[in-house]
């Protein structure tokens, strides 16, 4: 009987007379509270506590990934390489605290009071600030080759050294340089190369550098393609920035030389400085083309092409540029000179590639672009020789009978201000009977233009002015005679005038 039951319930349900297969029952719920649904049979029944967060949140592929991060960290991290190497990191602190300040105080005794003042003593200073960092580099260096020697990896130690190389350049560029500027340059260019180094993935990235290449000439004949990587522009770009800087170094260096030697006239000087700060940033570039092996024959085209663009683009600037070489080398205007030009009065302080800066007797600096010198001309006071003549004009009444007198009075007058020069004596002419006066020209010399020309005048006018008040003699304004000669209008007479004024 067991037996035909199991079989009964084992024989599946008979199909209908269309011949179709059953369907499948659906789910029954109950309506009752508490009572739970019936899974239809074939239906699997959610594991229980899950919930539809963890199905979100893809617990199961964070479980595998933790896992799979857990195993490389327990396969490279946590070993016993990696252990050493963090002891060791740990140790090189204690030779370097040691030995670092007796490092600085070796700079400070031995080698800061050896070198001049400048560049090269703030480099001492630079590195006597930074001497136990350098210390711990060291440091890091004879364990890297410890652990190298053993046949073991020292990747960790490695890291550490780049991060702390890239630390101490850019601690020295900031306290040598005292640029901002090149300050962040180091940052931005030292803490990449450093963390790329550190992680071990800088050989990958300049590989992808260098494969990354731009064809400048299609390969033509005998002649092969010429082309440029990035990375020969980043690393021409660094090696510029180098040479551009030890350019500019040697380019102050030679101008505070040039300074001491008395020899060299200050336009000659200037024209030397002008030609070394044009000069040398492009023996810069074209080094730093030449050591990444560029062949600068191949821009002959291209660079006609820019130079063509850049000449029209650029007329005034260059224009200013070549007047700049042309007033240095024809002497007309130095340092120094006192000079008027487009109702600017002062003496040359500077001539840079672009401008001249004039500085004035009121203190300001003008900035007068050198093409305005050649196209407008300038007087300039002390060219050849700093003695100069100045004129003081004034004019007296007709009144004054003995005009001998005034001139006597006049050249007495200028005789009296220190800064006129005895030698040629000051001259008073008599110019022209004029409207209102008779006019005097008072001619004297000076020969420190530098000083100003409006101060010795005026001192030079109140000395004439108080002489001829002294003996009587009137500077007249201007007078005009007025004479009716018919007139519809009744005039009353200056008496009757006075008296309604009275009244």
């Amino acid at each position: 009987m067991q037996e035909t039951d199991a079989q009964t319930d084992q024989t599946p349900p008979p199909a209908d007379d269309t011949g179709a297969a059953p369907q499948q029952a659906e789910p029954v719920t109950s309506d009752i509270p508490g009572e739970a649904a019936v899974t239809p049979p074939g239906q699997a029944t959610p594991a229980q506590g899950e919930s539809g967060l963890s199905e979100i949140l893809a617990v199961d592929g964070l479980r595998q990934r933790g896992l799979e991060l857990w195993a490389w960290t327990q396969e490279n991290i946590l070993t016993l390489n990696m252990l050493i190497q963090l002891g060791l990191l740990l140790i090189a602190f204690v030779p370097a605290i040691i030995f670092g300040p007796k490092l600085k105080r070796l700079i400070e005794k031995h080698v800061r009071h050896r070198v001049p003042a400048g560049i090269l003593r703030r480099a001492c200073d630079a590195l006597a600030t930074v001497a136990t960092l350098i210390a711990l580099w060291i440091t890091l260096g004879i364990f890297m080759s410890f652990v190298g020697a053993m046949d073991a990896s020292n990747g960790l130690l490695s890291a550490a050294q780049s991060l702390l190389a890239a630390a101490i350049f850019i601690r020295l560029v900031t306290l040598i340089i005292r640029s901002p500027f090149w300050s962040k340059v180091a940052f931005y260019v030292a803490w990449p190369i450093a963390a790329l180094d550190a992680f071990g993935i800088l050989g990958d990235v300049v590989a992808q550098l260098e494969a990354a290449s731009l064809t400048l000439a299609p390969a033509e004949g005998d002649n092969a393609a010429v082309t440029i990587s990035m990375l020969d522009i980043v690393r021409a770009g660094i090696i510029f920035a180098i040479f551009f800087w030890i350019a500019s170094f040697a380019s102050s260096l030679i101008s505070r030389q040039l300074e001491n030697v008395e020899e060299l006239n200050p336009s000659f000087r200037a024209l030397l400085e002008k030609i070394l700060n044009f000069a040398l940033p492009i023996i810069a570039l074209v080094i730093a083309l030449q050591m990444i092996g560029f062949n600068l024959a191949s821009l002959a085209v291209f660079s006609g092409a820019v130079g063509l663009g850049i000449g029209l683009g650029l007329q005034k600037v260059i224009g200013n540029f070549l007047a700049g070489f042309t007033l240095l080398a024809d002497k007309s205007i130095k340092p120094g000179d006192t000079i008027e030009i487009d109702g600017v009065f002062g003496w040359i302080t500077e001539m840079k590639s672009r401008y001249v800066a004039i500085r004035t007797r009121d203190g300001h600096n003008i900035l007068m672009p050198n093409a305005t010198f050649i196209d407008e001309g300038v007087v300039n006071w002390s060219h050849s020789d700093r003695a100069v003549r100045i004129h003081a004009p004034f004019g007296v009444t007709y009144n004054q009978r003995d005009l001998r007198l005034v001139q006597k009075l006049a050249t007495e007058a200028a005789a009296e201000v220190p800064r006129v020069l005895d030698t040629p004596k000051p001259v008073c002419n008599l110019m022209e009977f004029g409207d209102s006066s008779v006019n005097f020209d008072l001619r004297f010399w000076i020969n420190d233009p530098p000083n100003g020309i409006s101060n010795v005048k005026s001192e030079v006018m109140m000395g004439i002015w108080e002489r001829l008040h002294e003996n009587g003699i009137e500077i007249p304004f201007p007078q005009r005679d007025l004479h009716i000669k018919s007139s519809a209008v009744t005039l009353p007479t200056l008496t009757e005038a006075k008296v309604e004024a009275a009244e």
